[in-house]
């Protein structure tokens, strides 16, 4: 069986509310990460709806402050930029990093705030789709360091040829975000891995076999983003995500937890839970946190989860 990886979701959002708006403590975040044995560093987008430190020019600077980590995004959202532009960037930060990047991808959750995020950059969100399954098209081309053409219902352009290249034959891997029918057959066909947050565990299972199925030509690497509040109290555990899930989106705690994979308890009842996700065939676990000191949470998670997780892995 493959190696299960376990990744960091840098806060970004979080200082944005604490109006820390300090990027220097995040990439020392990352450092420390890395040091604790993390294999990966992840960073949110979301410009306008949520408002946080740009993922890109984030992680550019992670990758000089780092060695071994990958460096993902969690997740970007391309119809938000134009593909000569976004794949520039991405090529770019895979040659700081040494070819640690992966591009997790998603079209955006519908809902107000989101629809106001695009409407305030001038797209049309009812054609997000369309156009991030068009960029991951273009950018594959580009990504090839040659002068390409691309002629798509969103997207065109002539001869065109970004430099430098990716560190990587064919650019980053990119891994899309989603559930649900249309999602799932997006990612057999366009990706390279599959990022989601199913609720249960029972839905991971069903819905990568689904993927499995209508995937033939190629390997994908099933990932989970999920939620952790940790605390040896339950009911404490629980009044704390609830006030972080609350504030990070704006929503109870019930509907984020009806459609998102999240979990307060202990570590070893944490450890239970995502192992239940492991088994269903889960080989890259993005970790948020949703805790009030960030570096005390990271220090938690690396001493009382990692280290079980670990241990389970190796049975």
């Amino acid at each position: 069986m493959t190696k299960l990886n376990v990744g960091y979701l840098l806060p970004t959002r979080d200082q944005s509310f604490q109006e820390e708006h300090d990027p220097g403590r995040l990439v020392a975040q990352a450092r420390r990460a890395e040091e604790l044995g993390l294999d990966s560093i992840w960073a949110g987008d979301s410009p306008v709806t949520r408002p946080r430190a740009d993922p890109l020019l984030l992680l550019a600077a992670v990758a000089q402050a780092t060695e071994r980590v990958t460096l993902g995004t969690a997740v970007l959202l391309p119809a938000l930029r134009h593909p000569i532009l976004l794949a520039h960037q991405l090529a770019t930060l895979d040659r700081l990093s040494g070819g640690r990047v992966i591009a997790g991808m998603g079209g955006g959750f519908p809902n107000p705030g989101t629809e106001a995020q695009f409407a305030a950059v001038g797209i049309d969100f009812t054609r997000r789709i369309g156009r991030m399954q068009e960029s991951i098209g273009a950018m594959r081309q580009l990504w090839s360091g040659q002068s390409v053409s691309y002629h798509g219902q969103h997207f065109s352009f002539e001869d065109v040829r970004i430099a430098p290249p990716p560190s990587r034959p064919g650019g980053p891997p990119i891994w899309l975000a989603g559930s649900g029918g249309p999602a799932l057959r997006r990612v057999a066909r366009l990706a390279d891995g599959w990022l989601p947050y199913p609720p249960s565990a029972t839905t991971y299972a069903k819905e990568l076999q689904a993927i499995e199925q209508a995937t033939t030509s190629r390997s994908l690497t099933p990932a989970l983003y999920a939620t952790l509040c940790l605390d040896e109290d339950p009911d404490r555990a629980r009044r704390r995500l609830r006030t972080s899930i609350e504030r990070y989106y704006h929503a109870p705690l019930e509907l984020v937890a009806s459609i998102q994979a999240v979990f307060a308890g202990t570590a070893a009842e944490a450890v239970d839970w995502l192992h239940g996700y492991v088994a269903a065939g889960a080989r890259h676990l993005v970790i948020r946190l949703a805790v009030e000191d960030h570096d005390a949470g990271l220090e938690e998670f690396a001493d009382r989860v990692l280290p079980l997780l670990r241990a389970q892995d190796r049975r």
